[in-house]
């Protein structure tokens, strides 16, 4: 087995990718970007790819959804959540006094303005396509602190001026494992489903009539997010994650409603979610409870 993850070494990647069962023994495989990173499975030069996907602070990650929602389909089958803890990695010798510029990936410098601010106001912001990158940079002589993970700090002979500098405690990343199309992974009971939706035509209700096809099966959505398609202003898709796996009858019928209701359902798989939590199925919407009504209206049919 052969993952893809966005490097260099001593990402916050990297370390979600360490937790992941099936990652250990296999051969871990750094890129520049996200989009590398997916471009690499899609060529088939690795077995599966590891990339962050929202932040509980930042919120969604622009460049995955983007990248899963248009480019070519891949398919979700696993998700990590790894605690967020960030470190102000310097040089040897480096004082609070030394710091003009701190560079950090753009989602990293949010979690920590407030900090920054305090201890360090008059450093200039630099940014870096990882945390981890931005360690390099610093270790080359390029910046003067990293916003980091205090685990990358040996991996670039740094030490770790100040850490849990983050403003928000508790700060969790959500990361996907994403593989090439095929069967979706078994149920558990525990699962979630993503699909990005993409609008046929603006117009008032188009997104009450989305949101309706989960309303009146049951489906908690545990997370929407619209984006442009590029195609001109006006012009989004939605990706939604929710609760359920493709094949409970609820979430078959949802995803059937969607496809007669969009211009198209992009559909990014179904795998079991992180927390473990499992869903509460109203009444009325147990897989027996479609079999049940499939029969009435098939006796309904045929008059029997």
């Amino acid at each position: 087995m052969r993952y893809a993850y966005l490097g260099p070494q001593g990402t916050f990647t990297e370390a979600a990718l360490r937790s992941v069962p099936d990652a250990a023994g296999a051969e871990h495989l750094p890129y520049a970007t996200v989009p590398a990173a997916l471009d690499a499975l899609r060529r088939r030069e690795v077995d599966a790819a590891v990339v962050a996907l929202e932040n509980s602070v930042e919120g969604s990650v622009p460049t995955t959804l983007d990248e899963l929602a248009t480019g070519v389909p891949l398919h979700i089958v696993g998700e990590v959540h790894l605690p967020v803890s960030f470190a102000l990695l310097v040089r040897p010798g480096t004082t609070l006094a030394d710091v003009k510029t701190v560079a950090s990936h753009p989602h990293a410098q949010p979690q920590c303005r407030r900090w920054l601010a305090e201890h360090v106001p008059h450093a200039e912001w630099r940014a870096a396509t990882s945390n981890a990158e931005a360690a390099q940079h610093v270790a080359d002589g390029h910046y003067d602190a990293a916003l980091a993970g205090s685990f990358a700090a040996a991996r670039y002979g740094l030490t770790a001026l100040a850490e849990n500098i983050h403003d928000i405690a508790d700060a969790v990343t959500r990361f996907v494992v994403l593989r090439r199309p095929g069967h979706p992974p078994a149920p558990t009971g525990a699962d979630r489903t993503t699909v990005v939706a993409f609008l046929g035509e603006d117009h008032p209700g188009a997104l009450l009539e989305i949101l309706q096809e989960f309303a009146v099966r049951g489906i908690n959505m545990t997370l929407i997010q619209s984006r442009p398609t590029g195609a001109g202003l006006g012009s989004y898709l939605f990706w939604m994650d929710f609760e359920g796996h493709i094949r409970d009858a609820r979430v078959g019928e949802t995803l059937m409603g969607l496809r007669r209701i969009c211009a198209d359902v992009r559909y990014l798989g179904s795998y079991a979610r992180a927390d473990a939590v499992r869903p509460e199925v109203r009444r009325g919407t147990h897989d027996a409870d479609f079999t049940e009504a499939a029969a009435w209206l098939a006796a309904l049919r045929t008059g029997s």
